[in-house]
């Protein structure tokens, strides 16, 4: 079938990529390095959020302003590189994918200079008409103006397109440019409070982009 929306966004950590361990593993060590307690798998999918500050500050019970954050942001992707060999893509990335009767692009909140490499890495550069991760030094923040210039250099208008995210802040940010999301309950955020943001939900990659087709 055709999608109504023909232009579908990938996001990357959580989502395509399985990274849920070594991203808990890696925020822990930022707890560690200011005396804060550890978090587990699950903990972590019920209190994270965007922006991460607003979340490390809530785990470790005090205000984390910008210099702050920044030192354990720095930490965490310090970790974070040690074990990305770690990791595989999720089971059914490479047969969602091909699913998908339209064009794709890929959207990630991590560094620019190293996404790019990396989707190499893992041989899915051929997918996607555009990648585009962060292109600052410290991230954290919310997705939605990143969207808008990811499409404004696609040349693709946000009501044509939908997000496949693994994070309310993703859905929040298909919202922004007039798209749609589907949210997906492999990542970094649990079930109850994907399916309590009001957006289709979907535990596989699959399904997720079989509701994608037929959204609106």
């Amino acid at each position: 079938m055709t999608p109504a929306r023909n232009h579908l966004v990938w996001d990357w950590n959580g989502t395509l990529l399985n990274d849920l361990n070594l991203v808990v593993t890696s925020t822990n060590a930022a707890f560690a390095s200011v005396g804060g307690p550890a978090v587990t798998a699950d903990e972590h999918r019920v209190r994270f959020r965007r922006p991460i500050a607003d979340y490390y500050a809530e785990v470790l019970g005090r205000a984390v302003d910008d210099d702050a954050f920044g030192r354990l942001d720095q930490i965490f992707h310090d970790a974070y590189r040690t074990g990305l060999t770690t990791c595989e893509l999720a089971h059914d990335a490479g047969v969602a994918m091909a699913a998908w009767p339209g064009s794709q692009s890929l959207l990630s909140m991590w560094f620019h200079e190293e996404l790019v490499p990396t989707v190499q890495t893992y041989g899915l550069t051929g997918q996607f008409v555009r990648v585009d991760g962060l292109r600052a030094s410290v991230g954290g923040d919310r997705k939605a103006e990143s969207l808008r210039r990811h499409l404004a250099e696609l040349g693709v208008d946000g009501r044509d397109v939908v997000l496949i995210g693994d994070s309310v802040d993703d859905a929040d940010a298909a919202v922004s440019v007039g798209g749609r999301a589907v949210l997906y309950t492999g990542g970094f955020t649990d079930a109850v409070r994907l399916r309590a943001a009001g957006h289709p939900v979907a535990d596989t990659l699959t399904d997720a982009v079989t509701l994608a087709a037929t959204l609106p």
